[in-house]
């Protein structure tokens, strides 16, 4: 099953189940899904690559409003933006946690060769290439940097 496929089977799901905060939340990534294979036009419509992307960024910019709110002193505001992101990272994969990251980045020197910070693109796309669905790239960068002594 495709994740366009998934997003109208959950939103089915939902609106049956009268899941007002769920709906509105799949409602909206099919809404941000139209605009990102609109601007992909005239090709074909984007792939479940991009579509990961599009709601990491999603979950992203929800997490840096969750902040604001909680600065502003909003919590009513906060909570609805953690339950969409809630919604939104069920259908991400599972990142991968520090340690299997560290052992994933250790892999990826050694398979480059990487012998200094002028081998961090090489290290870094190895890893794109072998985990990139699962491994959080922000995260990785200062790793890499770490484990390439920068």
């Amino acid at each position: 099953m495709t994740l366009r496929e998934r997003f109208t089977a959950e939103l089915k799901a939902a609106m049956l189940a009268k899941d007002a905060a769920r709906t509105a939340t799949l409602r909206m990534i099919q809404a941000k899904l139209k605009e990102v294979d609109i601007a992909a036009r005239p090709g074909p419509p984007v792939e479940d690559a991009a579509i990961l992307a599009m709601l990491r960024g999603m979950a992203k910019s929800r997490r840096e409003a969750v902040e604001l709110y909680r600065q502003g002193n909003r919590p009513e505001l906060a909570e609805k933006e953690e339950a969409e992101i809630a919604v939104i990272e069920s259908f991400l994969p599972q990142q991968m946690d520090e340690a299997a990251m560290r052992a994933a980045i250790a892999e990826a020197v050694a398979e480059t060769g990487a012998a200094g910070m002028k081998d961090m693109g090489k290290v870094m796309g190895a890893l794109r290439a072998k985990h990139g669905a699962s491994l959080d790239l922000a995260k990785a960068g200062p790793l890499v940097k770490a484990a390439l002594g920068g």
